[in-house]
């Protein structure tokens, strides 16, 4: 979180715990002051008043507050002159309270739309980048070349093993003529997340593409490791889709590349990419 960031989600807390210390403390004034008639008619006007403040701003509710004191300070006046009574001083504090709570209000809904807007933006920004999926919380083939070189430069300095598996669903093409947009939908979403719960937390998963579904995992790990993970990954899936009931009608499997990165022969991470794929047309 940046500066900004921070310094936004301050004042909302600080909005927050003075809108509700100020509602306490109104509701405190309400009781004491008895006029149960008025207390109810101010709290109905500060209830508008509140509304006016979140979706007008603050000049729209700072106008309307300068309004709602000139009407109870008209009704005062009347009040003293028809009744020839006192004052009613113990209702002055709504003269106080509405517009406290307006810039309270204004202070948190202002800086909680800032935060807003700023993961929006941060969201949006990754999505333009190419480096998340919007559907499935996954990276993309931009994330996944970008951190091969990572793995590589890691399996070099320290030689330690790094195996990619790509992932696929067998005879997509045909399955996609058979199945509604929900069912694929769902298949995608099903899919991700049991690759999500099959596999490691250190291991990386990515969605490479959207149209042809393809998944990868990067993994510190050699041939045999990936290959008892992807095994796990498939027995899971199979399962799961063998349970859902809208699609253990239809014959759906997976098919699983495995490569790992061999700094002698492979010079750029679409090597290791690309050699996973190849690998998936072996998985029978």
């Amino acid at each position: 979180m940046d500066k900004n960031d921070a310094r936004s989600s301050l004042f909302q807390d600080v909005g927050l715990l003075t809108f509700l210390a100020l509602s306490s403390a109104t509701g405190v004034l309400m009781a004491i002051s008895g006029h149960i008639f008025l207390n109810v008619v101010y709290l109905f006007c500060t209830g508008m008043l509140m509304m006016i403040t979140y979706f007008f701003g603050i000049l729209p509710s700072l106008i309307s507050n300068i309004v709602f004191i000139a009407i109870q300070a008209v009704i005062m006046v009347y009040q003293y002159v028809t009744q020839t009574s006192h004052l009613p001083w113990q209702l002055s504090f709504w003269m106080i309270m509405p517009i406290l709570l307006s810039l309270a209000l204004y202070t948190m809904t202002r800086n909680q739309v800032a935060l807003q807007k700023s993961n929006s933006e941060l969201r949006t920004s990754l999505i333009e980048r190419g480096a998340f999926d919007e559907q499935t919380n996954l990276r993309t083939t931009v994330a996944y070349i970008e951190d091969i070189a990572v793995f590589a430069e890691t399996n070099r300095r320290f030689e330690i093993p790094v195996t990619t598996a790509i992932i696929k669903i067998r005879y997509f093409n045909d399955l996609k003529r058979m199945m509604s947009p929900d069912q694929l939908r769902h298949l995608l979403k099903l899919t991700t997340e049991t690759i999500k719960e099959k596999t490691r937390t250190n291991d990386v998963i990515y969605l490479l593409n959207n149209e042809d579904p393809t998944w990868a995992v990067l993994l510190y790990s050699d041939t045999k490791g990936t290959s008892i993970a992807t095994n796990r990954i498939k027995e899971g899936f199979a399962e799961n889709v063998q349970a859902d009931v809208s699609l253990n009608t239809l014959a759906i499997s997976m098919v699983v590349g495995i490569a790992s990165w061999d700094g002698e022969t492979m010079k750029t991470p679409y090597d290791l990419m690309n050699a996973g794929i190849h690998e998936t047309q072996y998985d029978v």
